[in-house]
């Protein structure tokens, strides 16, 4: 397949389609193909024909609300198209609209075939991706059915129930069977001399367990309307900086994506919440620790978002223990799916509770919140969440037993269960792999964070000043500890993480930055770290690596061993200032900007570490999310640290 993707996102739905608007049902590569609504693929095939042929593009899809392309049959120089088509497509709400127009390009009477054909197979996200798993499917039932206007697509699995309906307007003249499962909808065009017909089709979704009663919109047209109205709204009244254009082009790319990057959740009581998602393509969907970094880097902007997503989170909080889920009492949730899989239990992650950062940056929420805004009704109202949240930490998180925040490898889930989750992401400079449980760096300045915070709130809100005293003691016992035990003095650094033996995992990693942002290194030791971030085998220009170049274990297109991730530097920029190292943060915070500067000033999920000194564009990771909530609230998080400087 050579077409490119082009994303559609709105809410919890979006669509990859190709440079002339088709879904092919491509099954492999690093994006997904289709529609996609909670977790399943509702509109495989997509494709469009014009008297039997597929047409050229004269001018492909490009990146936007609305995918528009210009398509005309096959010819050559000396054969002037008969006909031009104008396709253009948007995504709503659990929908995909699509109008098509075709325009005679002659002076007499044409007539015109035209047909779309059109398919759902239902697959689940996990069965497309990249990691030669299989998933048994028993009973598994799909059918069709020709309607008045067009054909309804469903499937049935034991309970389990989808159902996708394409209608047309007009209505086709038939509808076809094509041999594959696919419908192929038909039309047969009397067009005047220059004259134009136009075409509108529209498809739902009604995924399983999904009640709610919903509309297509009427065009293309109409839905980019919505889309700019939400977007509008979220951005009304966020002070950008007048004197750094790029930065403010950044941000208001970022606020624009955060609008639409917006799931269904509902609260403790029931309540319906839209909460930030992770990102298109693969994460469309709850995760706790992305949705609460969002959250905190937003903050100083929406903080409707937090306010969204501390109740979303505290509904989805274990209160019992389960093995396939990792699930502890007072855990938070890292991961929530709607999809066939989860909900058969063939994946983990219904309700997955592999993280172990996820809790205290909860807490760390919850108090950041209450100070920023002054109000304390959701403080009050989740004080049992955060007792509970704490009560994990400090007894099954490991605080309490072994001094830090542990985990262990979950052989069904993540191996990983810090932000730096793929599996040989936590490691020794030379590559190898702790053994045993883990204790990562970065956990434990959250944890510290979340302890001083959690104090403050029962100091100041909930009138419990002996709790208050013993939060306060364990932060500042955890702070005693980690710079006695992280520390090496030869790299003037803290350790990637301990091992089960507590002995050093020794790589220089970028999690350094992240206990400055939490304030869990003293002055001396926090400035000596924060410089050594921005020195050459770290710094690439466009932003801190993940790993330090120069080590065995680096890798400039690995996922975690040295690629450039902007929400880690959005943390890292955020601790520099926090420790006065404010010429540090701005240069973070440019090579951020620039790198968003090549794309439309959008930040993607992550970078390849490639350095800016012999690649004067920043190098795309081939499997990075292209829309990613932490990334498009980054830019919130540098104007918070740097300002407009």
């Amino acid at each position: 397949m050579t077409d490119r993707h082009h994303l559609l996102v709105h809410g919890g739905t979006f669509a990859a389609v190709g440079d002339r608007g088709d879904i092919s049902g491509y099954r492999g590569g690093s994006a997904p193909d289709g529609m996609f609504v909670r977790d399943a693929r509702h509109l495989s095939r997509w494709q469009l024909t014009v008297d039997g042929a597929v047409p050229d593009t004269l001018t492909p899809v490009a990146d936007g609300d609305t995918a528009r392309c210009v398509l005309v049959p096959r010819g050559g120089r000396n054969e002037p198209p008969a006909y031009t088509l104008l396709r253009e497509q948007a995504v709503g709400d659990a929908s995909f609209v699509e109008s098509l127009r075709v325009t005679s390009n002659r002076p007499v009477p044409t007539t015109v075939r035209l047909a779309v054909t059109a398919d759902a197979d239902f697959t689940d996200q996990f069965e497309l991706r990249s990691d030669h798993r299989t998933y048994t499917k028993a009973g598994a039932v799909r059918s069709r059915r020709v309607l008045g206007h067009g054909v309804e697509f469903s499937y049935r699995r034991g309970e389990w129930r989808s159902v996708t309906t394409v209608t047309a307007e007009p209505q086709p003249d038939t509808v076809e069977e094509t041999g594959t499962g696919a419908r192929r909808l038909v039309w047969t065009l009397d067009l005047e001399p220059h004259g134009t017909a136009e075409l509108v089709l529209r498809v739902m979704a009604r995924p399983h367990g999904d009640k709610r009663a919903l509309r297509v919109p009427r065009s293309p047209a109409a839905l980019k309307e919505q889309l700019r109205a939400r977007e509008g709204r979220f951005m009304e009244g966020v002070a950008l900086p007048a004197g750094w254009p790029e930065l403010s082009a950044a941000c208001t790319r970022g606020l624009a994506d955060l609008a639409v990057l917006q799931v269904p959740a509902q609260g403790p009581d029931g309540e319906e919440l839209r909460v930030p998602a992770a990102g298109a393509p693969w994460f469309l969907t709850l995760l706790g620790r992305d949705a609460l970094l969002t959250s905190l880097f937003a903050l100083p902007y929406r903080p409707r978002l937090a306010a969204a997503t501390l109740p979303a989170l505290a509904a989805t909080q274990a209160t019992g223990t389960g093995v396939g889920e990792v699930a502890q009492p007072g855990k938070i949730v890292h991961e929530v799916r709607h999809g066939e899989l989860a909900h058969f239990g063939q994946v983990p992650y219904g309700r997955y509770y592999g993280s172990v950062d996820a809790t205290p940056l909860f807490l760390v929420l919850l108090g950041a919140y209450t100070e920023q805004t002054g109000d304390t009704g959701p403080a009050r109202r989740l004080e049992p969440h955060a007792r509970a949240a704490v009560g994990w930490m400090l007894d099954h998180g490991g605080l309490t037993s072994r001094g830090y925040l542990v985990y262990r490898a979950d052989q069904g889930g993540l191996a990983n269960q810090n932000w730096k989750d793929s599996p040989g992401a936590i490691c020794s400079a030379e590559g190898t792999r702790p053994c045993g449980p883990v204790t990562a760096a970065g956990a434990q300045g959250y944890a510290y964070d979340a302890l001083r915070r959690t104090a403050w709130l029962a100091r100041t809100v909930w009138q419990d000043a002996t709790y208050a005293d013993l939060l306060e003691q364990a932060a500042g016992d955890l702070r005693d500890r980690f710079q006695r035990d992280f520390w090496m003095p030869e790299h003037s650094f803290p350790a990637l993480a301990l091992d089960g033996r507590g002995d050093q995992v020794d790589a220089l990693a970028s999690d350094a930055g992240h206990l400055l942002w939490s304030g869990l290194l003293d002055k001396e030791y926090g400035e000596q770290v924060g410089r050594r971030l921005l020195e050459p085998d770290f710094f690439s220009g466009w932003g801190v690596r993940t790993l330090a170049a120069g080590q065995p274990a680096y890798h400039p297109l690995s996922y975690h061993r040295g690629s450039v991730w902007p929400h880690d530097n959005a943390l890292i920029a955020l601790g520099l200032a926090r420790y006065g190292l404010h010429d540090e943060a701005r240069a973070i915070a440019r090579g951020l900007v620039d790198a968003a500067s090549t794309t439309g000033h959008r930040l993607p999920e992550v970078l390849a570490g490639y350095g800016r000194d012999t690649h004067p564009e920043p190098v795309p990771y081939p499997h990075a999310c292209v829309r990613e909530s932490r990334s498009a609230s980054a830019p919130l998080a540098l104007l918070t640290a740097v300002g407009g400087a």
